[in-house]
């Protein structure tokens, strides 16, 4: 059965003085319908110009998607017409940005912004487009929505924000929603009170979700399956069970250690990753974490390793030792 969201071999370059920057390097993925798919990374690593890549936002003139396939529903998306990839964009494929404050429009009330999308979408009449709005406001948790539809965004909490951010994500009832670091800058309570709400609707409106975090709690509960990203690569992919019981890949094996775990109160410490992240606008040869990784060998700095499989259920990594990491299990 063919994938709802299918990404392969996407490139995605932006010019800058330091040279040209391959901030998603032959990146491959897909999302399965009804399907919540993590993309796991630190800062840097490409995840959220990897979501507007497939949502075709990279900005230009600096930056370009430079080659790669983003089929969707049978559809290459890099390939339509920007009129027909308007209509997907917000009524089949919507998208949750990190900062609501910079993706809500000041000057418009709540009501403006929720009705716009069913009106332009669904061709709701103004009045129906208000009861949708109504209704959505209600499902994400806001009281008294009839009211607060007069409200101006800076009247609202963060959290409030962001629940207003996934109603108009959901509001025309979308295929895919591609969430970025949805819970950012907001408190703990909140932040697992934006998740909960968020796998609660997408799931119970059967919605696919691509849900992009550096946060591995999050993909721990949330997540069916895993990519997890460095220096504009996917570097490994597996279930989220598989992922977190036999990790493949130096790297994960790091963010894993990095967790803190309340069954493990001995832990001395929090593990850190040694280095930082690679300068992409000198990309050399090799794997990009082999400076950091402590199951180096030659090869590593010689040749990059291509995504593989090294096991059951799915499970690939790149690395030229994933066989050795599976002998030492994240401690």
């Amino acid at each position: 059965m063919r994938p709802l969201l299918e990404v392969r071999n996407l490139r995605t370059e932006f010019a800058t003085r330091a040279g040209v920057v391959r901030a998603v390097d032959d990146v491959s993925f897909s999302v399965g319908a009804g399907e919540t798919v993590a993309l796991v990374g630190e800062s840097g690593c490409g995840k959220s110009v990897t979501a507007l890549s497939v949502m075709r936002l990279v900005p230009a003139p600096t930056g370009r998607i430079a080659g790669g396939v983003v089929r969707f529903r049978d559809r290459d998306l890099l390939a339509l017409p920007e009129e027909e990839m308007r209509a997907v964009r917000g009524r089949e494929i919507a998208m949750i940005f990190q900062e609501p404050m910079t993706s809500l429009n000041p000057t418009l009330t709540i009501g403006r912004q929720l009705t716009e999308g069913p009106e332009v979408h669904l061709g709701l009449e103004p009045t129906g487009a208000r009861a949708r709005a109504v209704e959505l406001l209600a499902q994400v948790g806001i009281s008294d929505p009839d009211r607060r539809l007069r409200d101006y965004p800076h009247q609202w909490s963060g959290g409030m924000r962001q629940r207003l951010m996934i109603a108009m994500a959901l509001a025309c009832q979308p295929s895919l929603v591609l969430a970025d670091e949805p819970t950012t800058a907001l408190d703990v309570t909140i932040q697992a009170q934006i998740l909960e709400l968020l796998r609660e609707l997408t799931r119970r409106m059967g919605v696919a979700l691509l849900l992009i975090t550096h946060n591995l709690g999050v993909v721990a509960r949330y997540a069916d399956r895993v990519n997890v990203m460095y220096a504009g690569r996917i570097v490994e992919q597996a279930s989220a069970r598989a992922l977190y019981a036999t990790p493949r890949h130096p790297y994960t094996a790091g963010l894993l250690r990095s967790v803190p775990r309340l069954d493990e109160p001995r832990r001395p410490r929090l593990a850190a990753l040694e280095g930082r992240a690679p300068d992409l606008a000198q990309a050399a040869p090799g794997c990009a974490f082999a400076p950091r990784c402590t199951f180096r060998v030659a090869r590593c700095r010689l040749e990059r390793p291509a995504l593989e499989p090294v096991g059951a259920d799915d499970h690939h990594s790149a690395c030229w030792q994933a066989s050795e990491l599976a002998r030492a299990p994240v401690e």
